[in-house]
């Protein structure tokens, strides 16, 4: 049962984020109002997904190393799933856009930016299909992880600050913390984030365990 509490707190923390997150009072701010409630959504994957290409981009460099067809294995699956949590940020952005810009997609830098870096990982499984050679596969993609995890932090978090942008802490717009992440937010912002990095983690190793049990039954 030891193996098993970090699940068990990964559902409780969900539990909570989605009854308190939907039902809790939350700050009634001019054009946000209700849709503030999103917060507890759209950002957790934002931290999701860098956590989760994080991982993949260690076991990257750890399979450079050592040449283990495991870790290019973790790589690809956490890689995998760190991608879903991705269009899962771009795809709740969008709808909170809708109702407080005006329209899902405005061409605003960080859409662009985080649209370029998800671009970018979807490039990497089709590197990947490229090959039929099992080690060079792992090998070349390897490379290519290290790179697209290294040019994520400059789109993401370095470009939208240098010009202007609509979102919060960015282009000269206040941060959440400083605008409207109040207390009460925090109570269900800060599990939430938890909850959603320890589900990416949990359905990458479940997608993981299936690939080596293939490899296994492969090399057999």
């Amino acid at each position: 049962m030891k193996t098993y509490w970090w699940k068990a707190l990964c559902i409780v923390l969900l539990l909570y984020t989605l009854i308190a997150g939907l039902l809790m009072p939350v700050p009634a701010k001019d054009i946000l109002n209700e849709t503030i409630r999103n917060l507890h959504f759209h950002v957790p994957m934002w931290f999701t997904m860098i956590v989760l290409f994080g991982i993949s981009c260690v076991s990257s460099i750890q399979y450079l190393r050592k040449g283990s067809l495991q870790k290019d294995i973790v790589a690809v699956e956490t890689a995998n799933v760190g991608l879903l949590f991705g269009i899962m940020g771009l795809i709740t952005g969008a709808i909170w856009a809708n109702y407080t810009w005006g329209a899902p997609w405005s061409d605003d830098i960080k859409q662009l930016c985080t649209a370029i870096a998800l671009l970018m990982y979807f490039a990497y499984f089709v590197l990947r299909s490229s090959f039929t050679d099992i080690d060079k596969r792992a090998r070349v993609s390897a490379v290519y992880n290290v790179f697209a995890f290294a040019m994520l932090f400059p789109l993401i978090f370095i470009i939208p600050r240098l010009t202007d942008s609509l979102h919060p802490g960015n282009g000269g717009n206040p941060a959440f913390s400083q605008y409207d992440l109040d207390n009460e937010l925090r109570k269900v912002f800060y599990p939430a984030v938890v909850g959603w990095i320890l589900l990416g983690i949990w359905i990458a190793q479940i997608r993981i365990r299936m690939r080596l049990l293939n490899l296994k039954s492969f090399l057999s």
